[in-house]
């Protein structure tokens, strides 16, 4: 069953992001590919994600497709003017792609090529409408299109540290959903009990949410997202659990395996993002029961 179709019907959704190498050597990431066939929904493909130069998502997403594995494409304003976004838009769905995600993309300052000059055409609920436009067989300028693309659409949610930030980003999901969104990825989720306190809000939104589930890789990187990362709600009991594991790398593809299983009663899909190790996905996958 397609992810388009999982989404209509109600069926829990499990895609996993992979990142596309920076150089041409595809090997590692068709390997991870196969890993996972069978296992997940669907790969999300980031278009250069946190500014670093790499292969350009919509390769990435013909390279899950030949894999035989649904691919789901990263969409951002920032690299592309309004032409250059409904060309590649438009060339994704002539190579099979079908599914893409507007994304908030990271500043140039914190990548690889920060002299680079971000272009930010358009915003994403301007670009939400472009690609309904698109769906609708017209181009920005309101030209004809000789046939029509069609895809399922969805946004994303940033981070909030508190009630008035989450109200500002749901307030904003919904110009996003009025413009064509068609489900929302929440950021990661790592207190089951405090996001479930969040759900109405989010169910309110009247379409499926997808959350994401983040792999920790260490008590490092626990304690900065703890202390950096606005509403991530990483506890002290969860830092201490890593770090008292006899075996911390495992104890943190555990603690995902539990997210993903935890959220199937709460959201209708996770969006796991292991940054890295790709490879270990499959273990994830089976702490998750999945």
């Amino acid at each position: 069953m397609s992810f388009q179709k999982r989404l209509i019907s109600g069926e829990f959704v499990v895609l996993a992001e992979m990142n596309t190498p920076k150089g041409v050597d595809i090997s590692e990431l068709v390997t991870n590919a196969r890993r996972i066939k069978g296992r997940v929904d669907a790969v999300i493909v980031p278009d250069m994600d946190n500014g670093i130069m790499r292969m350009s998502a919509l390769a990435g997403g013909v390279l899950m497709q030949q894999q035989g594995v649904e691919a789901i494409i990263h969409v951002y304003c920032r690299d592309r003017n309004r032409m250059a976004l409904q060309g590649d838009i438009l060339a994704a769905h002539v190579l099979g792609i079908q599914n893409l995600v507007v994304v908030h993309s990271e500043e140039m300052a914190k990548g690889d090529h920060q002299d680079s000059k971000p272009v930010n055409d358009l915003d994403e609920v301007e670009l939400l409408g472009a690609i309904q436009s698109l769906q609708e067989g017209k181009d920005m300028a309101g030209f004809d299109l000789t046939g029509k693309p069609a895809f399922t659409v969805g946004c994303t949610i940033a981070p909030s540290g508190d009630d008035a930030a989450l109200e500002k980003e749901l307030s904003l999901a919904r110009k996003k959903i009025e413009a064509g969104a068609q489900f929302v990825i929440t950021p990661p989720v790592f207190d089951l009990d405090h996001f479930s306190s969040n759900m109405n809000s989010f169910k309110e939104l009247g379409v499926p949410i997808l959350s994401t589930v983040f792999l920790i890789k260490s008590v490092g990187i626990a304690r900065y997202l703890a202390n950096y990362e606005p509403g991530a709600h990483i506890s002290d009991d969860l830092i201490k659990r890593i770090r008292k594991a006899s075996d911390t790398e495992m104890e943190c593809l555990r603690i995902a395996g539990e997210t993903v299983a935890g959220l199937r009663n709460i959201v209708q899909g996770v969006h796991i993002i292991t940054l890295g190790w790709e490879y270990r996905l499959p273990e994830i996958l089976d702490y998750a029961g999945m």
